[in-house]
């Protein structure tokens, strides 16, 4: 209800979905009839509320005016690419741009941007969208370190082309925003870009290959439509 009151639609629609779960299992345990009464009550409120909140979420979404943010803390687990990408990766995406300055090997410990680059692909060849061109505008790598980025691009772009997936990569030496979008209108911006997982403790250590349960950076999420933003 405190998120609610904020505001916050898309937080406050989890917990009342929480809440009214909660709620059926002590109307079940409860055999006070006068309690029933009561719970039963609550849940008929917020499931109407969690009706309109979801029908004024898919209105801003349609007009274009929607805009969510998610705050990941400080070593949270759960926010893999399809947790935070899927709800906007519908059937009708078909082109995606990747803006990125950090996807390249600067030194051994922040190999993995390269890495998530290409978990990133993998997630889009998996649909249920039907990609058929990614554009990356990222930087050059610093001395010796460019010719690795560049053969381990190209391999990503032989592999995705095995699957009728077209790489377009360019570099630019000005880049500094970080910005996903889809041409279904949808972009999202990362604090950290697709970088915001920690190195993992080991090859074989939980999370090495599940995203979902790797630690995150502390960074915030937003997502927008073109629609609601300026060009």
């Amino acid at each position: 209800v405190q998120l609610d009151a904020a505001s916050r639609f898309q937080e406050s629609l989890v917990c009342y979905q929480e809440g009214i779960d909660l709620l059926l299992q002590v109307v079940k345990a409860t055999t006070d009839e006068a309690k029933k009464h009561r719970y039963r009550q609550k849940i008929s409120e917020y499931m109407t509320r969690a009706e309109d909140i979801k029908k004024h979420i898919e209105k801003e979404k349609q007009d274009g005016k929607y805009h969510k943010q998610i705050r990941i803390e400080e070593n949270a687990t759960g926010f893999g690419y399809e947790k935070l990408f899927h709800e906007y990766l519908t059937e009708i995406v078909s082109e995606v741009w990747v803006e990125d300055p950090y996807i390249r090997h600067i030194h051994q410990a922040s190999r993995y941007s390269l890495y998530n680059f290409l978990r990133f692909c993998e997630m889009l060849v998996k649909g249920p969208c039907k990609v058929k061109t990614i554009h990356l505008l990222t930087s050059y790598d610093v001395g010796s370190g460019r010719s690795q980025q560049l053969s381990v691009l190209e391999e990503i772009k032989q592999s995705l082309s095995n699957y009728g997936v077209t790489l377009n990569i360019d570099f630019s030496s000005s880049i500094h925003d970080r910005e996903i979008r889809f041409n279904n209108g949808w972009m999202i911006k990362i604090g950290r870009g697709l970088d915001y997982f920690k190195k993992p403790q080991g090859h074989f250590s939980i999370g090495y290959c599940d995203f979902d349960l790797r630690p995150c950076h502390e960074t915030t999420v937003d997502v927008f439509h073109t629609k609601h933003t300026k060009k």
